[in-house]
């Protein structure tokens, strides 16, 4: 009987961690990619009270670092060239700082494909924000292909959040 009443309290420990685990990644947020930028956008405003002691990083994710694309598409929509204007802005007006644009896809496709569209979705970012005079030396392009997904899932809404080219500062 002492066995039983033990496995049963073990059995519910189980049970309760893996409820909590669930519900912190099924939040509204979706990923730790975003619980990270929702912290730290909590530590900025508790931290200062003006813009100008933001980091670099919390300026650029500010004005938007991530631009979206449309399904088996490198071409970029008027959203994203708007954002990309921004961050061509914003590296304007921080020349020393260095960029890595990151090409993400959705789940379908194979790796070999999805790396290789991930590619034209970081190149297109860079060749916009080139054009609007950002030095080609200070951007470096990479491609994720489907490695790294913002958003779990196998729907369009998550599909839609995972096409996408990220800007980094490096």
């Amino acid at each position: 009987m002492t066995n039983r009443i033990l496995v049963l309290i073990a059995a519910l420990g189980l049970l309760a961690a893996c409820e909590t685990a669930s519900k912190d990644s099924g939040d509204a947020a979706g990923t730790a990619a975003s619980s990270s930028s929702s912290t730290s956008a909590s530590a900025s405003s508790a931290d200062s009270s003006s813009s100008a002691a933001q980091t670099p990083a919390e300026e650029l994710a500010s004005i938007g670092d991530a631009v979206f694309f449309d399904y088996d598409s490198s071409a970029l929509s008027d959203d994203a060239k708007a954002t990309l204007s921004a961050q061509a802005a914003f590296l304007a007006a921080n020349p020393s700082i260095t960029i890595t644009v990151e090409g993400h896809c959705d789940e379908r496709g194979t790796r070999e494909y999805n790396l290789a569209l991930g590619e034209r979705r970081a190149s297109s970012a860079r060749d916009y924000l080139v054009a609007q005079g950002v030095n080609a030396a200070r951007i470096k392009t990479i491609s994720y292909g489907k490695e790294r997904p913002s958003f779990i899932g196998s729907n369009p809404y998550a599909y839609s959040k995972n096409r996408r080219a990220v800007s980094i500062i490096k």
